[in-house]
C-alpha cells in the first residue's frame, strides 16, 4: 500500500500544474487505499467505495493527465488560446484528484479507530471554536446537506487567523480555492456519486453515518504539523 501522506498546505502547491511546463511534465496516477473497499462497511458500502476509486477517481487522474500534456504540447508552441481553454478541465479534474486524495485518508476502519473522537491539540481546537466536537458534526452536517449540487464540505485550519473554519466547495474545487491560507484537515465528499448507491437522495443520512468511520487521528497530524509551522 502507498505510504501515509499529509496533504499540507506545501503539498497542494505542489500539485498544481499551471506551471508545470517550466519544471517538466509530471504524470499523477491513483494511490491506493490503506483498507479494503469493504472495510468501512456498513457506513459506506464496498460497492460504493469500489467504483468511487476505481471509477471516478481513476476518471479524474486519467483527464488530468490527460489535460496536463495538451497543456505542454501547447506551451511548447506558444498557443496561448489552447492553453487558457485547458484551465477549466485542469482544475476540474486536477481538484478531483486532490480532493479524494485527501478524503481516503480522512476514512479508516473502526477496527482501526475510525469514528474515535479527536484529542490532544486538535480536540481542544474544536471546543475552543465550535463548543463541542458534536457542535462541530452538527454544522458540518447542516452546511453539508444544504450545498446545492455537488461539491465539499471541509473542516480547514486558516493558517492566517490560527483557527479552524467549516468551508463548502462546489464541484471539486479543493479548500486552498476558498484561500491560500486555508489547510484541509477533513473533506466529506457530498457528489452523488459518494452515496447513492446506498442512501439514495438521502444525503443526510450519509453525512451523519459517515463520522463512524472518520479517522480523526490523520486530521490531528495534519493539525499538529500545520500549527506548528504558524
Amino acid at each position: 500500500m502507498a505510504a501515509r501522506v499529509l496533504f499540507s498546505r506545501k503539498t497542494l502547491a505542489s500539485s498544481s500544474i499551471i506551471a508545470s511546463h517550466s519544471r517538466g511534465l509530471q504524470t499523477f496516477t491513483l494511490p491506493d487505499l490503506s483498507y479494503d473497499y469493504g472495510a468501512l462497511e456498513p457506513a459506506i458500502s464496498g460497492e460504493i467505495m469500489q467504483l468511487h476509486h476505481q471509477k471516478h477517481h481513476q476518471a479524474y487522474v486519467t483527464n488530468y493527465n490527460k489535460a496536463i500534456e495538451q497543456l505542454d504540447v501547447a506551451l511548447s508552441k506558444g498557443d496561448a488560446s489552447t492553453a487558457v481553454k485547458l484551465q477549466s478541465a485542469i482544475k476540474f479534474n486536477g481538484g478531483g484528484h486532490i480532493n479524494h486524495s485527501i478524503f481516503w485518508k480522512n476514512l479508516t476502519p473502526v477496527r482501526e479507530g475510525g469514528g474515535e473522537p479527536p484529542h490532544g491539540s486538535l480536540g481542544w481546537a474544536i471546543d475552543t471554536h465550535f463548543g463541542s466536537l458534536e457542535a462541530l458534526i452538527q454544522k458540518v452536517n447542516v452546511e453539508g446537506a444544504a450545498l446545492q449540487g455537488s461539491g465539499w464540505v471541509w473542516l480547514g485550519l486558516d493558517k492566517e487567523l490560527k483557527r479552524l473554519v467549516v468551508e463548502t466547495t462546489g464541484n471539486q474545487d479543493p479548500l486552498v480555492t476558498k484561500g491560500a491560507n486555508l489547510v484541509p484537515l477533513l473533506g466529506i465528499d457530498v457528489w452523488e456519486h459518494a452515496y447513492y448507491l446506498q442512501y439514495k437522495n438521502v444525503r443526510p443520512d450519509y453525512l451523519k453515518n459517515i463520522w463512524k468511520v472518520i479517522n480523526w487521528k490523520y486530521a490531528s497530524e495534519v493539525y499538529e504539523a500545520e500549527s506548528s509551522q504558524s
